[in-house]
């Protein structure tokens, strides 16, 4: 392109994110300066999640209402001094933070009200590969080239150009076209995916399927090469609620109606996140209910105009009618238990969606308007990922599960530096073999947390017997679903697992792990809470019943002070809990049952703190800032979280069997 032609701009009002509340206080001020004072180094916030971004009691709103919320939740020293339409009335251009900018939830709300907020420009030293994606689609610039932020602070110019110079060649195209939608009713009509080639080069099992799933499109070819840009045909697409009215919205506005969607047998809609609507603190709290049933509606209203395969979650009055023939939980949790199979690519609109990587498949969340767009082109774009191969040697000792080793990678600092963003996480080694597919996709479902593009195991006889117990699927595996000995990894991680104890993660971040002997002084915990996609599977469950079971034997029963929450991920693992007789166990011991959905996991249910002085020990996988209510949210194992509720104290199962009940 011509520099000449290209847009130039000049930006003089800038929001810094930063650890001390005063200085982004100062930002939103009239007047404020462009630039930080000469020789002051401004200690930029990390690690800033789109839950801080655009809290997410205030999803029901998908246009330009949500301007005006955003950065609301944003901590700095504890406090969140961000107010509601703060941004939009200071006259805010651009905004600068830290590293990992944009992690956690695939929700395309963060950049939406940052854009409707009047943001132009989002700098940071690196940014989640999701949030970053979800801004292109909408074009919304974003940039990690701090010499041109310099720049602006000095009063000058720079040109789209420049801003865009980092970017592969697809993003660059996108952003010039206005946006994904555009984009894609320009090119993308006569995508067509092409037989795989033979590679003379050994492959890793994420880059077979990748070969057996690209397009060749007018702009893109199917060069699998790190960095490229390429579309890929999904065997599954599914979106939930908290996103169909948004996806809706923009596709009536870009295509009229009605709309003919690509392929429609192949997409799922689900209700997974509002069961609990009516008990949610923080929907309460803030009056947000009704806005949150015309969201609700918005979902419904698409799938019946589209006639969409759709699943509905139970609330407890449902529940008591139901006949057993109504199949239902979380989206990506219903994704491995009833849909995705080895070598499959699956998209969802949740960043756990890799959940069902445990299969063997490539399965990745995208924003909004990468779904919409794929509803109508049955493209998805990605931009070609490297891989970390993960090994697993040695031994778990007992009493250490998959969340511990979890918890283990995200402390590690390469993770916590961001050298898995955007990343491919194949597992593999001796305890992946030993390990069920339950506890793999426990691996593969917090990928989200490590930063990773997905994460896959290889499909082996553990993963044939999954589908044939658990879906009366007849699987054959096949000889290239594997990679191949010499296939190339950008980096390689080896844990001898015997040598690990049982982690908690401290609150603010899942990567505050740190083993739960070295807890010197005790926490005294108000709830405890096992659930969501991460912990709400029939392996979770026979932790939950081991312990309960254990301290009832025992004469234990909750301390008056803790408050126990068990939610089923779906109604196949409470249908399991039920005909073991585990929810007996779970009634006895106080605990509150609740119906397969995502709840306190994502402040959207029972569970969620109401005060900023309660203390959490959770199954989740997040405990981001404001994630599960204003309190602190500690994460932990199955079993530490129900030793920690019946000891009422931050405690192991087996620091339980030792005597700290």
């Amino acid at each position: 392109m011509n520099h000449s032609t290209t847009p130039r701009f000049i930006f003089d009002r800038f929001l810094y994110l930063t650890t001390d509340p005063h200085e982004i206080e100062v930002c939103l001020q009239p007047g404020a300066s462009t630039a930080p004072a000469p020789g002051a180094e401004l200690a930029l916030r990390d690690d800033i999640s789109t839950d801080e971004i655009t809290p997410v009691a205030i999803m029901s709103h998908y246009d330009d209402k949500l301007g005006g919320f955003a950065y609301t939740g944003v901590q700095a020293a504890g406090i969140t001094p961000i107010a509601r339409d703060a941004v939009r009335l200071a006259g805010i251009q651009v905004v600068v933070a830290g590293s990992r900018y944009g992690k956690g939830s695939s929700r395309e709300h963060s950049p939406a009200a940052e854009k409707h907020a009047g943001i132009k420009l989002v700098f940071a030293r690196s940014f989640e590969r999701i949030y970053r994606q979800n801004a292109d689609n909408i074009g919304l610039l974003t940039s990690t080239n701090f010499a041109l932020l310099a720049r602006l602070q000095a009063g000058q110019s720079i040109t789209l150009d420049e801003i865009l110079a980092e970017r592969d060649e697809l993003t660059q195209a996108i952003l010039r076209s206005g946006g994904l939608l555009a984009y894609g009713k320009s090119y993308l009509g006569r995508s067509r995916p092409e037989a795989p080639q033979a590679s003379d080069q050994p492959q890793t099992l994420f880059e077979k399927i990748m070969a057996r799933h690209v397009l060749r499109t007018d702009q893109t070819t199917t060069d699998l090469t790190p960095g490229a840009g390429i579309f890929l045909r999904a065997d599954w697409r599914f979106i939930h609620e908290y996103y169909t009215g948004m996806a809706a919205h923009m596709l009536h506005q870009s295509y009229g109606a009605p709309l003919q969607l690509f392929d429609a047998e192949k997409i799922i809609a689900f209700e997974d996140h509002t069961s609990y609507l009516q008990e949610s603190p923080a929907h309460l709290r803030q009056g947000l209910v009704p806005n949150m049933l015309r969201m609700c509606q918005a979902h419904r209203d698409f799938v019946q105009e589209t006639g969409l395969r759709s699943h509905r979650t139970l609330t407890e009055a449902q529940a008591s009618a139901d006949d057993g023939s109504n199949v239902a939980g979380i989206s990506h949790a219903m994704m491995a238990e009833h849909y995705a199979l080895p070598g499959q690519v699956v998209v969802g609109t949740d960043s756990h969606t890799p959940h069902s990587g445990a299969l063997g498949c490539v399965a990745f969340g995208v924003g909004t308007t990468d779904m919409a767009n794929a509803f109508m082109t049955g493209a998805v774009r990605i931009i070609m990922p490297a891989g970390i191969l993960v090994k697993l040697n040695g031994s778990l000792p007992a009493g250490v599960s998959a969340k511990d080793i979890v918890l283990h990678l995200l402390a590690l600092p390469q993770i916590r530096e961001g050298r898995g963003v955007g990343r491919v996480f194949e597992f593999t080694g001796t305890v992946i073999h030993a390990l069920s597919v339950d506890e793999r996709a426990t691996l593969t479902n917090m990928c989200a947390e490590l930063g990773g593009f997905t994460g896959i195991v290889a499909p082996d006889a553990k993963t044939v017997q999954f589908l044939s117990e658990r879906r009366g699927v007849d699987f054959e595996l096949e000889d290239w679903m594997q990679s191949d000995p010499g296939a190339r990894y950008e980096q390689c991680i080896e844990v001898d697992c015997s040598g690990l104890d049982v982690l908690v993660a401290a609150p603010g971040d899942p990567g505050n792990g740190r083993p739960v002997g070295t807890l010197h002084d005790p926490v005294s915990i108000d709830i405890a809470y096992g659930g969501s996609c991460t912990a709400g599977k029939r392996e979770d469950f026979d932790q939950y019943y081991a312990v309960l079971a254990w301290g009832l034997q025992q004469g234990l029963q909750l301390p008056s002070h803790v408050t126990l929450y068990l939610q089923y991920g779906t109604t196949a693992v409470r249908d399991y809990c039920v005909h073991k007789g585990y929810d007996l166990v779970f009634e006895r011991m106080g605990a509150h049952i609740l119906q397969p959905s995502c709840g306190a996991c994502a402040n959207c249910g029972p569970g969620s703190s109401v005060d900023a002085g309660q203390v959490t020990i959770s199954a989740i996988n997040r405990n981001f800032p404001g994630r599960s209510g204003p309190g602190q949210v500690w994460l932990g194992s199955p079993a530490t979280v129900m030793a920690s509720a019946l000891a009422g104290r931050i405690c192991s199962f087996a620091q339980l069997q030792q005597g700290l009940h």
